[in-house]
């Protein structure tokens, strides 16, 4: 990572905005095992934090020097592979 990258306050908000974002949309489960024993999680949907993931995508591809077409790239990507959707349908 780009030093200047480490000392930018602005990725450490994200970062923190995005955890709260994560933590908002995650979704509470209980399960209950063989045993009888209750197990309580949260599913988190990183889907949901996308606005978000943009943003930090944003200024990571500043710090990197990536062109628009490449910080394109890498956000379709993301719709199509990492979050399960169709970068046709995933406007707005």
């Amino acid at each position: 990572m780009p030093s200047g990258a480490l000392e930018d306050k602005t990725l450490g908000s994200l970062g923190a905005k995005l955890m709260r974002d994560l933590e908002r949309n995650a979704e509470r489960k209980t399960i209950n095992t063989k045993d009888g024993d209750k197990i309580s999680y949260a599913e988190y949907r990183a889907g949901a934090s996308k606005l978000v993931l943009d943003e930090i995508d944003k200024v990571l591809a500043g710090h990197y020097g990536f062109t628009a077409e490449e910080l394109d790239f890498i956000m379709s990507y993301d719709i199509k592979y990492r979050l399960g959707g169709d970068a046709e349908n995933e406007e707005g």
